[in-house]
């Protein structure tokens, strides 16, 4: 039996009525006003459940689930709501919260997301929708927006219609053990993407996806990324950046211990040509490992998926503070370093160490290309030092 699912909850509500399905569509406009959120914790979604339960109502009374009436603690309901549940959206483009997810958790304090949930978006039918381009009509599987000190663990979000998880405006949230899992031929579908938050951490996590594994925007500041696997995919990138007026500086980057497993790139930094002024620095990649991997180390200041860029103009987008130590591995294409930065702003302070890639096709000898940036080399082969002198490895590196 399917029973689609509106749940609301705010801190400074005292009780929501259970509705039944039997209610005509005519009342709509009255059960939305009974469950008007007024408080600042909301969760709300829009889903089918695939599941057997003979609690066939639109509405829960979270209070009866656990939650305390004036108090911001939902952990024990969504905890207990995901031990019995696994989510299934409707296929096709399904229905969106209002700002186009599919399940959104969205001003709490002290939020925790735990038990085994599965989140499936049954995307399949969906991809490609919007051809290459990013796709306004279909739901992201999970939004989390101005979340603060919050823990997701244990979860898995399946066969997204559109990005899995967006992070907006977070303060210190951490994920933890979570999986994400799409084919690689699920356009637009990235993994974690992370705007305008703070203290985001992604830990001992397996991402499976169609585009970015992990994709960091603008305002994006103290960012740990440690253990993660990732593959297929499109890589760890950090942007794209310079789309948009007024972005917010991305500051504080750390990707470590990680594995990339055949993905089209490995740790990127892109930025528009033509760009608004912006500005990236201390990003710190070390301790990798790729696997048969294209690109693995790439700063793309004149990125341009559609080749629709005015090309003759310069990212302005300041990089600046950045490393790459201890890579590891194979990669797919013989060019395993590109740093291709900005002739309107060059890159500064690029530190290349303790690379060891090696080329596993049959297009020529591995290589690098570098324009616009005089990186400090150490322990690298010379094929890879964009034509500096490379000094001993470092032992601290």
């Amino acid at each position: 039996m399917c029973n689609c699912l509106s749940w609301s909850y705010s801190s400074s509500a005292t009780t929501y009525a259970s509705t039944r399905r039997r209610e005509s569509n005519n009342t709509k406009s009255g059960r939305e006003n009974m469950v008007k959120s007024i408080g600042i914790a909301k969760v709300t979604f829009l889903l089918v459940l695939f599941v057997s339960t003979g609690r066939a109502q639109s509405i829960f009374d979270v209070t009866k689930d656990g939650a305390k009436a004036n108090g911001p603690d939902i952990n024990a309901v969504l905890a207990r709501l995901l031990l019995r549940f696994k989510f299934k959206a409707l296929s096709g483009a399904g229905k969106t919260t209002e700002d186009g997810g599919w399940v959104t958790f969205q001003r709490i304090q002290g939020f925790t997301l735990s038990g085994g949930g599965i989140f499936d978006g049954q995307g399949a039918s969906s991809w490609g929708a919007c051809g290459n381009d990013y796709c306004k009509q279909l739901p992201i599987n999970m939004r989390f927006d101005f979340i603060t000190n919050g823990l997701v663990q244990d979860v898995t979000s399946l066969n997204s219609k559109q990005f899995h998880v967006n992070v907006l405006g977070c303060k210190n949230v951490a994920f933890r053990r979570f999986t994400i899992t799409a084919p690689a031929d699920s356009k637009n579908t990235d993994g974690i993407h992370i705007g305008r938050s703070s203290g985001i951490e992604i830990s001992d996590s397996k991402i499976a996806t169609g585009d970015d594994c992990i994709s960091i925007g603008g305002g994006a500041q103290n960012v740990s990324i440690t253990k993660v696997t990732c593959g297929p995919g499109h890589g760890i990138s950090v942007g794209s950046l310079g789309q948009y007026e007024r972005e917010e500086p991305v500051v504080g980057i750390t990707v470590k211990g990680c594995t990339l497993t055949s993905t089209d790139n490995g740790m990127r930094i892109k930025t528009w040509p033509a760009s608004y002024a912006g500005s990236a620095s201390n990003m710190h990649f070390e301790d990798l490992t790729m696997v048969n991997v294209s690109n693995p180390i790439i700063i793309d200041q004149a990125y341009c998926p559609h080749n629709d860029c005015n090309a003759k103009h310069p990212s302005r987008v300041k990089i600046n503070n950045v490393s790459f130590k201890n890579i590891r591995g194979t990669s797919a294409t013989p060019v395993a370093v590109k740093l291709a930065c900005s002739s309107g702003v060059p890159c500064d302070g690029v530190e290349l160490a303790n690379i060891d890639l090696k080329y596993i096709g049959k297009e020529g000898h591995i290589s690098s290309e570098c324009s616009n940036v005089k990186p400090k080399v150490i322990g690298v082969q010379s094929a890879l030092a964009c034509g500096s002198p490379t000094a001993a490895p470092s032992r601290k590196a």
